[in-house]
Parts: structure tokens; sequence; C-alpha cells
């Protein structure tokens, strides 16, 4: 045996181990990141969206007559009806009669309906 063959030989054995290591690594070294990249979007994304979902249907299936309101679009007014989708609302000076969706309502307010006049002026 020379020393070319014995060369090549060691050669084809440090290969063999290379690629051993390589294909049982590389599972590993694929799956890792991915199961880090999903925990990562599930306590950015999922989570924090799933627990404001929660509070917001909570605020709407709590709604009662005399909530002041605002919507989605921007309007002020105080809750008169509740039917099963849609609410009435009374909305300004004139008591302006709207029917609005229970899904357009976007936070209860805090303000009180005695000093309605001088809110909104």
């Amino acid at each position: 045996m020379n020393i070319a063959q014995l060369l090549m030989g060691l050669g084809d054995a440090a290969t063999g181990v290379a690629e051993g290591d390589v294909a049982g690594g590389s599972l590993l070294g694929l799956l890792l990141p991915m199961v880090l990249m999903f925990a990562v979007f599930y306590f950015l994304l999922i989570r924090p969206q799933r627990k404001k979902d929660k509070k917001v249907k909570a605020m709407l299936s709590a709604l009662k007559q005399g909530d002041r309101i605002s919507t989605i679009g921007g309007i002020y007014g105080t809750i008169t009806d509740i039917k099963d989708e849609t609410i009435e609302l009374t909305v300004g000076k004139d008591n302006v009669k709207l029917i609005m969706a229970r899904w357009a309502i976007r936070q209860v307010e805090d303000v009180p309906v005695e000093n309605d006049s001088e809110v909104l002026n």
C-alpha cells in the first residue's frame, strides 16, 4: 500500500463521518429555528391578539341601556335599546336615533350622561 492510497482511505473515512454528522444534525438544525420562530410569533402576535379579542367580546356582551359609547366611526352616543345584534343610540342635543351593529362599538366611555352637552361642545 502506498501513501496515496492510505491518504485516500483516510479522506473517505473522514467524509463518511462528516456526512453522518451533517445528516443527523441537519434535522435538529432545521427544526430548532422553526420551533423558535413559532414561539416568538405566538408570544408577540397570537397571544396578545387573543387577549384583546377576549376583552372586546366581554365589553360587547356587558353593554346595557344608558351606557355612553363611541363607535368605530367616531360617533358618540347613549344606548337606548339593545336587540340581538343591533343597538339603538341617541346622538346629540336633538336625541337623533341611530341603529348600529353591536360589533361597530369601539368602547364604553366614562363620560357622565348629565354633562352630555358640555362635553360635546
